[in-house]
């Protein structure tokens, strides 16, 4: 889910950095990387921000559904890349973009399922709309960085001041 919000947040304008971004987040490609890959993802993204949007728990988990139902497949056991045994919810022999999109719906799946359906948000720092995964132990995480957490404490700070 790590590599769908840092894909949200900052969209890649390339097939290479598409490729570059993922192989950084430890993915293994197994195809070349192509421009239908990169149209594929972006619609992708723009799918799962309804996601991350979503006005509720229960609109959460609609869209999601909608995103599993049309991504995943069975899951299987693989060793594809000779680097240990793992599980797939994806058909084998697919192009990046679809499986950008099985990874992206069953990730968010397995993170809110296991974590709590309200650990997906935007940064509460209003000029501020970045996406995160809130992995904090207490589940109350609500700036995407230490930077927002700052910049609003101190206009709370000041806020309080002047009132």
């Amino acid at each position: 889910m790590n590599l769908a919000a840092a894909l949200a947040n900052r969209r890649p304008a390339t097939v290479e950095e598409l490729a570059d971004r993922c192989r950084a987040a430890g993915l293994v490609l197994e195809r070349p990387v192509t421009p239908e890959d990169l149209d594929r993802t972006l619609a992708v993204l723009k799918e799962w921000e309804k996601v991350v949007d979503a006005a509720d728990e229960r609109e959460r988990a609609e869209l999601l559904n909608r995103m599993l139902a049309d991504s995943a497949a069975y899951p299987r056991l693989t060793d594809h890349a000779g680097s240990g045994w793992h599980l797939h919810f994806r058909d084998d022999g697919q192009s990046l973009g679809p499986v950008l999109f099985a990874l992206f719906s069953v990730g968010t799946a397995m993170h809110l399922v296991g974590r709590g359906m309200h650990r997906l948000r935007r940064c509460e720092v209003t000029e501020c709309t970045t996406i995160f995964a809130d992995t904090s132990r207490t589940g109350r995480q609500r700036y995407c960085s230490r930077q927002c957490a700052n910049r609003d404490a101190v206009r709370r700070h000041r806020a309080s001041r002047a009132g």
